[in-house]
């Protein structure tokens, strides 16, 4: 009876990660670039209660008798499936259609970050002047095909325009667009549910994942070239149907764990309370 209060305990305690792990997706439905989430589950190991037997002659005389106990969260996996589109005032939103990820330097600028999320803004540069340079919502630098900074001198924030290959574009006095040099880098990775996730909508590379490939680098190297979509943000990837769905499931998992708690805890009691 005690095996059966460990295994519905560790049933308990899986089940309130499902639960969490949905509770977040639910919480960032609305956040631009967030990619789902979801919990696998694997067995525990089994105690064997009864071996194999055979007769004399070498025939099997009782099969084997295991038990299980309990369950665990095996993996939280993430899934990269395409967000909807959502169109954005903001005219330096970007969304990417297809498997790349932007990148951007973090807050102490020593470590490149990868986002879907492409609510950027033109700021302008620290070192004065009017040179605009591309940020996230945050502040942080957005990096180029070079893996540098993307700067655009002595021009408007919303007349600059990006095209499908994320190269940046600015009319002259006479509105011709004129290509300014400048390329929005777009990364991909050989395993991205690999990823570190850093935030809701951030994700940092790991021997996992593999090293960045770079799609401007790579366009022959069998990889299948990513487009920006400028205006527009790519929103969350939740479903929330499913989720509630789900959380109801994880929920019923979680009580019947909790009945087989209570259910061997009153069995205890009836066993302790027996007289010779």
């Amino acid at each position: 009876m005690v095996r059966s209060l460990w295994s519905a305990a560790t049933g308990m305690n899986a089940q309130q990660t499902n639960v969490d792990t949905i509770s977040n997706n639910l919480a960032n439905v609305n956040t631009a670039g967030y990619k789902g989430q979801v919990a696998q589950f694997k067995s525990l190991l089994y105690q064997e209660l009864q071996t194999v037997t055979t007769t004399a002659n070498g025939a099997p005389k009782a099969v084997t008798s295991q038990v299980g106990l309990g369950t665990r969260v095996s993996s939280i996996n993430q899934l990269f499936k395409q967000g909807s589109f959502l169109s954005s005032d903001n005219p330096s939103a970007m969304a990417i259609s297809g498997d790349g990820f932007f990148s951007y330097m973090d807050a102490d600028g020593t470590t490149q970050l990868y986002t879907r999320n492409g609510n950027f803004t033109w700021a302008l540069q620290q070192t004065g002047g009017n040179t605009l340079i591309l940020t996230t919502a945050e502040g942080n630098p957005v990096l180029d095909i070079n893996g540098q900074n993307i700067t655009v001198a002595n021009a408007v924030a919303s007349r600059i325009t990006i095209d499908g290959s994320g190269k940046i574009y600015y009319p002259n006095e006479q509105g011709v667009l004129q290509d300014t040099g400048r390329q929005i880098g777009l990364w991909q990775f050989r395993n991205r549910e690999g990823l570190e996730r850093v935030g809701s909508a951030a994700w940092m590379q790991t021997p996992a994942s593999g090293e960045p490939i770079n799609e401007a680098q790579n366009a022959g190297g069998g990889i299948k070239i990513s487009e920006i979509v400028q205006g527009y943000l790519e929103g969350s990837n939740v479903n929330v149907a499913n989720e509630m769905v789900n959380l109801i499931v994880a929920q019923r998992a979680y009580e019947m764990n909790s009945t087989a708690i209570q259910t061997t805890d009153e069995m205890m009691q009836t066993a302790n309370g027996l007289k010779r």
